[in-house]
Order: C-alpha cells, then sequence, then structure tokens
C-alpha cells in the first residue's frame, strides 16, 4: 500500500484529488488502528506529500487571484441588499463600524477584496482539512505557516505584479487599490483567527502571537504607484506655467492659471480619497504630493527657458504658493481632529523650500541669506547653488525694476544693493 501510495501521489497534478485520496487512506488507517493493525507508515506518506498538496494548492489560488484581478475595473463595490453585506463583509470581519448601514451601500474597496478572502478562507478550510486527517505534528502551527505562504507568495505578490506591471491603472483606480490595502489588513487579522478556529486554538493565543501584516510590499507598491501618478498629474498642469509672464508690469491678482488647476484637482481628489483612504495613508500622499509642488516651483525659477523675471512675477508665485498653503492648512485640521497633532506642522513643511525661496526674493534685504544665524532661522531648506542662479536671474539694468520694492527712480536702490551683494558673494563662494 505504501508503494502504491507513493507512485500515485507523484503523479497527481491536482490539489482536490491529493485530499481526496489523503481522506480514503486517513479513513482507511483509522479503521485498521482499530483492528491493531500498525499503521505508522501509511500516515508517514501521508504527511510526506503536505507541501506538495500545499503547492498545488497556491498554484490553483494563484490563478484566482489572478482573475480576480483581472476582471476588477478597482472602482468602488456597491451592495444593494443586506445579504450582499453580510456575504461580503461581515464573513470577512472587515466591517469598519459594527452598526449595518443603509443600503444601498458603497463599500470603501473594490469587489477584489471580498474575491480574495473568500481565496484565502477556502485555502484556510482545504489546509485544514489536510492536516487533520495526514499532515501529522502541530495542525495550527503548520496551517499558519501555509497561510503565510498563500499570503505572501500568492496575493502580496500578484498584487504586486500588477502594480509593477505598469498596466495603465488611473490615480483613481491606484488610489482604490491602496484602500483595498488598508482593508486587507482587517481580512488578514480574520485569517489567522478562522485558522485557530478551525484548529481548536483559543483565540486569546492567537493575539499574542500577532505578526506584521503580511502584504506590506503590496501595500508599499500602491502607495508608491498612487504617488507616482499624483505627480505626474501635478506636472501636467506645472506644464501651463509656460504662460507665466515672467517680465509682468502687474502681478496676476489671483494667481496663476497652472496654480489654479492644481488647487481644483487636489480638491476633487481629496473629497474621494477622505471616504476610501485611512488618514495616514492621505497624509502621507498630500504631505509627499506637496512637497513635490514646492520642488516644481523651486524648478520654475530655474529652468533655461527663464532668461529673467521681475518683482511682478515673484508676487504671482508669492499669491500661488498661498493657496497651496490656503489648501495644505485645510486639510491640516482634518488631521488634527482625528488626533494626529503633527500632521499639521507636516502638511505645512511640505512647501517651506518654495516659500524660503519666494521670502528671500520679496525681501528687501537678500543679503541676510549670507548671514549664518539668519539663514538658519529663515531660510535653511535653500540650496546656495539654486539661490545663486536663481539670484542672477532677478538682476535687471533698469534702476526701475526694483520700484516695487522702494521708491521708484531712486538712483541706489537697497533692495538692489543687497540683491548684487548676495550674488557677488554667492559667486565667490561658487
Amino acid at each position: 500500500m505504501v508503494s502504491v501510495m507513493e507512485d500515485n501521489f507523484s503523479r497527481m497534478q491536482t490539489a482536490n484529488h491529493l485530499l481526496l485520496i489523503t481522506d480514503y487512506a486517513a479513513l482507511l488507517s483509522a479503521t485498521m488502528r482499530r483492528y491493531g493493525y500498525p499503521v505508522g507508515m501509511l500516515l508517514d506518506v501521508l504527511a510526506k506529500h503536505r507541501d506538495k498538496y500545499h503547492d498545488l494548492l497556491l498554484a490553483d489560488c494563484r490563478r484566482q487571484v489572478a482573475e480576480a484581478l483581472t476582471a476588477d475595473k478597482f472602482d468602488q463595490m456597491l451592495m444593494r441588499k443586506e445579504y450582499e453585506y453580510s456575504m461580503n463583509v461581515l464573513a470577512f470581519g472587515i466591517q469598519s463600524s459594527d452598526i449595518t448601514p443603509a443600503f444601498p451601500y458603497v463599500a470603501p474597496f473594490s469587489c477584489t477584496v471580498p474575491d480574495i478572502c473568500r481565496i484565502v478562507r477556502s485555502f484556510i478550510e482545504d489546509s485544514v482539512s489536510f492536516m487533520a486527517h495526514g499532515g501529522g505534528g502541530d495542525t495550527y502551527a503548520a496551517v499558519k505557516k501555509y497561510l503565510g505562504r498563500i499570503l505572501s507568495e500568492v496575493v502580496d505578490a500578484s498584487i504586486k505584479k500588477l502594480l509593477d506591471s505598469g498596466s495603465g491603472l488611473s490615480v483613481s483606480q491606484a488610489m482604490q487599490v491602496a484602500a483595498n490595502m488598508s482593508v486587507m489588513e482587517r481580512a488578514c487579522e480574520f485569517f489567522t483567527r478562522h485558522a485557530a478556529q478551525l484548529c481548536g486554538v483559543p483565540l486569546r493565543a492567537v493575539e499574542r502571537g500577532r505578526r506584521d501584516f503580511p502584504l506590506r510590499r503590496s501595500r508599499d507598491a500602491a502607495e508608491a504607484l498612487l504617488l507616482r501618478l499624483l505627480r505626474a498629474k501635478v506636472d501636467e498642469f506645472m506644464r501651463q506655467s509656460d504662460g507665466i509672464n515672467w517680465m509682468a508690469d502687474d502681478s496676476p491678482p489671483g494667481g496663476n492659471e497652472y496654480a489654479n488647476e492644481v488647487i481644483i484637482y487636489l480638491e476633487t481628489l481629496t473629497s474621494t480619497a477622505q471616504q476610501i483612504l485611512p488618514l495616514p495613508v492621505l497624509h502621507r500622499v498630500l504631505v509627499a504630493v506637496l512637497a513635490h509642488i514646492s520642488e516644481r516651483i523651486i524648478e520654475l525659477f530655474l529652468n533655461d527657458s527663464v532668461k529673467r523675471f521681475n518683482a511682478n512675477a515673484v508676487t504671482g508665485i508669492d499669491t500661488d504658493l498661498k493657496m497651496f498653503e490656503t489648501f495644505a492648512e485645510g486639510m491640516s485640521s482634518l488631521f488634527v481632529d482625528s488626533g494626529q497633532e503633527s500632521a499639521k506642522n507636516e502638511m505645512k513643511a511640505a512647501l517651506v523650500e518654495a516659500r524660503q525661496l519666494v521670502n528671500l526674493l520679496m525681501s528687501n534685504s537678500p543679503e541676510n541669506f549670507l548671514n549664518p544665524v539668519i539663514r538658519e532661522k529663515s531660510y535653511n531648506k535653500l540650496d546656495y547653488r539654486k539661490v545663486a542662479i536663481i539670484s542672477e536671474k532677478f538682476r535687471d539694468t533698469s534702476e526701475s525694476y526694483f520700484s516695487t520694492f522702494g521708491t521708484r527712480g531712486a538712483r541706489q536702490n537697497p533692495k538692489k544693493k543687497s540683491l548684487d551683494t548676495l550674488i557677488k558673494r554667492l559667486r565667490e563662494a561658487s
């Protein structure tokens, strides 16, 4: 019997067949043991093939997860009836509240989440079934090991593969994937509890043995993709900065067009993001996007196409920056209300490089940048090489060019003199 089982097990390529034969062999072994026959060798054969069984099971699950991801349009899942909510949410403990919502209910996740939950739950049950009959040893420890494998090798790897493939996901779809990952954190807790319950392990023992989130690679990849797409979208709007008049006779009263477009886009985006993204994720994304905007504002001044700019252009950029700062302040209140006290400062700090540059250009004494104490206090985020390049462009042979900051037509404009000193010293330093 051992010889026949070894031969046939080695040729089986379907997990269900292997499980079926294991059930029969386990039943036969239990019967023979009751009649006094030694059956250790038969049980050893079953235990020997548990890795193969799980490898076949993982292959099936990998295909199912890939199909679920391919079929998902990554938009919020709509549930019209309570039984749908029970089947897709309560069944996996992924509800954010114990209160049953009104229907129709728009979930913060897409259909991939309950689909993957069903696949993993089925895997756990099949694993427990095999281990109970022919696995040998500590059933829960083995099931937990294989649960770790499906989460890392199948679910995590499949989602990361989708994100890394550049499969044409839009900003809203990438945001939905990021939102899905936060829900999957709750799902992973359910998987561990479900495995313990099926193995007869007390839940208090499970709580003590909690591990790190097993899908962190795909979670980080989802957040990175969302940021990459958002930065690209901001760059699209920033390209409209070609319309900035760098030698304008008057500053634009309502800011430049690109800034207004970016603000409208960010406000639209965050209204949706607040509904599905966890606040810590939304905070990280917004801080990174605002920091990117700050970098792009610096690059506007550094751009080779900008040969010269005047004070009116700086005032226009100042107006743009104030709009971004107002947006950041408005979003900061959302995080402060949720108990994240440091969020307000981080949101404000994201724009600090651009703010310090504009403040320097609008200052009546730009040479103060050379003072170590003042520089550390007011201009500590500025790179002196960038300041040198930008300051050169802020020069003008016309004295009246600086009249915005002083008396028009004055022979020696203090600001111009201070700026000349700054430029001279920065040249010497370089």
